[in-house]
C-alpha cells in the first residue's frame, strides 16, 4: 500500500514538474531583441515563401512549390512563438506586401532578378537560403530561450536542405552558387551533409 501511494505521489510530482517547466518557458518576460528578431523572421520567412511563388508561377517548376510550402510552414512556426508570448503578428497576408520596408524593397529586387530566367530565379533561391541561415544563427545569439532556440534550429535545418536543392539545381544548369553571406567555408560544409528530417522542414 505505501509502495502504491509512493508512485502515485511521484508520477504526480514529475507531471507537475514537466507542467511547470513549460509554463516558466512561457511566462519568462521576452526580451526587446528576441521581440525584434522574431518579427524580422516572421517576415523574412513569407520573403522566401512569397519570391519562391512568384517564381513558381512563372516558371512551373516543382522546387519553387514545394519549399514555398515548406517556408509557409517556417511562417507558422514562427507566429506561434509570438503568439506564445504575446507579440503581435508583423507579416502581411498579402503576397509580395511587407511592413518592414528593407524586405520590401529586397522583395521587390528578388522578384525582379528572378523574372529574367529560371537560373536567376535559382540563384535567387539560393541567395534567400543563405541570408535566412546567417541572420538565424545571429539570433540564435541574442536569446537563451529552449523554445525558440528549438524553432531556430529547426528553421536553419530546413534552409540547409533548401540551399543543397537550389545548389543541385544549379549545378545541373552548368551554374556554381557562391555564398553572400555565411562562409565558403561554412557553405561547403552544409553541402557535404546529406538532408535531414527537420521538423517543418
Amino acid at each position: 500500500m505505501k509502495n502504491i501511494l509512493f508512485s502515485t505521489v511521484l508520477t504526480l510530482i514529475l507531471l507537475s514538474s514537466c507542467t511547470n517547466d513549460n509554463d516558466i518557458q512561457s511566462t519568462v518576460p521576452i526580451t526587446q531583441a528576441e521581440v525584434d528578431d522574431l518579427k524580422f523572421l516572421r517576415e523574412e520567412e513569407k520573403l522566401a515563401r512569397d519570391v519562391y511563388i512568384f517564381s513558381y508561377n512563372k516558371y512551373q517548376v516543382s522546387i519553387f512549390n514545394s519549399i514555398s510550402q515548406s517556408e509557409q510552414k517556417h511562417m507558422d512556426s514562427v507566429l506561434s512563438l509570438m503568439n506564445t508570448y504575446g507579440v503581435s503578428d508583423s507579416a502581411s497576408t498579402k503576397i509580395g506586401v511587407f511592413n518592414n520596408p528593407d524586405i520590401q524593397a529586397l522583395y521587390n529586387s528578388l522578384t525582379d532578378q528572378s523574372n529574367i530566367s529560371l537560373v536567376e530565379a535559382l540563384k535567387v533561391g539560393a541567395t534567400i537560403e543563405d541570408l535566412d541561415i546567417n541572420d538565424i544563427d545571429d539570433f540564435i545569439g541574442n536569446t537563451t530561450k529552449s523554445n525558440l532556440l528549438t524553432v531556430y534550429n529547426n528553421l536553419t535545418c530546413g534552409s540547409k536542405n533548401h540551399i543543397r536543392s537550389f545548389t543541385s539545381q544549379l549545378s545541373s544548369n552548368g551554374v556554381t552558387y557562391v555564398p553572400q553571406f555565411i562562409s565558403e567555408e561554412y557553405y561547403k560544409i552544409i553541402l557535404s551533409e546529406p538532408n535531414g528530417g527537420c521538423a517543418n522542414n
